[in-house]
């Protein structure tokens, strides 16, 4: 029996969605932390950097939720910028908050890093083409937004 090509079946994405997602970022991943690592900074480190000096300073749970990250990983990749002296922790309004800012050595080292992640930009989009990267930053924009919308934990089938 011969499909009817006036009947097309839905087209459904092959693979597992997160595994594709993983395996680009994991790319990504390795090309600007290679770069990033001759100014002696993980793209981590320097994307954290990058967030105090926009933000802050900042309350620590707010900085966790402009990052879109829980509060115990952001703790612990604070640490080695508190104890480098890159960023501080000092109080906050009142007795139980504290604020994230960056220090003078803090901005120093993210000056620093600026170019080797600049680098790192315009190698992926050489490599992809300009046109792809903003294609891909629309289409991550749009998808966070929708999936924001959603309770932690629903799903639709």
């Amino acid at each position: 029996m011969q499909s009817d090509p006036s009947d097309p079946k839905p087209v459904k994405p092959q693979g597992c969605s997160n595994f594709k997602l993983r395996q680009l970022l994991r790319r990504v991943g390795q090309r600007f932390d290679a770069e990033l690592a001759k100014s002696g900074l993980k793209t981590t480190q320097y994307s954290l950097l990058s967030h105090v000096l926009k933000l802050g300073p900042i309350r620590p749970g707010d900085l966790a939720l402009a990052m879109t990250m829980d509060a115990s990983t952001l703790t612990r990749n604070l640490q080695p910028l508190v104890q480098a002296g890159w960023v501080a922790l000092g109080p906050g309004a009142d007795g139980r908050s504290r604020l994230v800012s960056l220090t003078d050595a803090g901005r120093a080292k993210r000056a620093d890093a600026q170019p080797h992640w600049r680098a790192a930009q315009e190698g992926l989009n050489q490599r992809l083409g300009v046109e792809r990267v903003l294609a891909l930053h629309a289409l991550i924009d749009d998808s966070l937004e929708l999936l924001a919308a959603l309770p932690a934990g629903e799903h639709h089938a």
